[in-house]
């Protein structure tokens, strides 16, 4: 089985070339590693002084601006140049854990039926213990199967499934039509709706593992749910008949037995702040279509998606 990695990248630092060694130490090894890199001076200046294409020669770059850049266009994009059965994307803050992470990727692929494989995402050695049980609620220690049998019991978390690490077999990536051209976030969750909708299956592969958590402050928090509304605001074919609050007070009432556990309530207020952030967030997002263009812009994190 031929396996490429696509990376969307911007202003990358040091950490590109670490991510990059730790694909070339893999038991599975990636034909090609196709960087889809917004703005060139950015990765120009990084490489300034080096021989990146002989230290890398699997690595091809793709320059793009930042108005070109779309979460799911510029992924498809990526995925035009992979010639491989497999893709993975991945994104460039994202740290294997081990040499096998593509190797288990590729496990659940044994099965026809199973269209994406996503990893489980580890907190940093840095994290706090609230972004520690956030990261073990969506991506617990044991693998998943999902499909359209599972939506009356799981709901949303039907279609969660994310870009940071996750495979995709390339036939029935194409037989899908790839990912949704234009879209603010959430383009990874979009893919795995339909493809669960034709029948396929959505796997959560545990034993494939990456680092990646952020610290976000409150406001992060409300512009990135913001986004996150209006994604699913844009695509009720998708959204419309689930709903994702109840998985907020799922997570809230993991917060608080965690913290329970560990003598540490005292941080459960806070924790309550942060989900109020990301709840008014997220309904400001569903309803867009009733903001102004300034007030949009005020609370976005992608401030090159809006043209008005």
């Amino acid at each position: 089985m031929k396996v490429d990695v696509i990376i969307p990248v911007y202003r990358p630092g040091k950490e590109l070339f670490s991510l990059l060694d730790a694909l070339e130490r893999q038991t599975v090894r990636p034909e090609q590693i196709i960087l889809m890199n917004t703005e060139s001076k950015y990765f120009e200046q990084l490489v300034e002084g080096m021989d990146f294409q002989q230290k890398y020669p699997e690595v091809s770059v793709h320059h793009i601006t930042k108005m070109e850049f779309d979460h799911g266009g510029t992924r498809n994009r990526g995925a035009e140049w992979s010639e491989g059965d497999f893709f993975v994307m991945m994104t460039q803050d994202a740290v294997p854990v081990d040499d096998r992470l593509i190797e288990q990727l590729l496990v659940p692929f044994e099965d026809r039926r199973v269209a994406v494989s996503y990893a489980r995402q580890l907190p940093g050695e840095h994290s706090d213990e609230l972004e520690i049980i956030s990261r073990e609620f969506n991506y617990p220690p044991q693998s998943l199967r999902k499909s359209k049998a599972d939506l009356e019991q799981m709901g949303i978390k039907t279609f969660f499934c994310s870009d940071v690490c996750a495979a995709y077999r390339k036939e029935t990536y194409v037989e899908l039509g790839g990912f949704v051209r234009r879209t603010i976030f959430n383009e990874d969750m979009i893919y795995a709706a339909r493809a669960i909708e034709a029948g396929y299956v959505v796997a959560y592969q545990a034993q494939a593992r990456v680092i990646h958590s952020h610290s976000y402050t409150n406001l992060q928090q409300l512009r990135r749910n913001f986004d996150l509304g209006v994604s699913q605001a844009d695509h009720p074919e998708v959204f419309g008949s689930v709903k994702s609050e109840s998985e907020g007070m799922k997570l809230v009432r993991r917060a608080w037995q965690r913290l329970k556990e560990q003598g540490r309530l005292i941080r459960f207020p806070g924790f309550c702040v942060q989900c109020g952030f990301k709840l008014i967030g997220y309904k400001l997002g569903r309803n867009y279509r009733k903001l102004s263009p300034r007030m949009i812009r005020r609370l976005t994190s992608n401030q090159d998606y809006w043209n008005f």
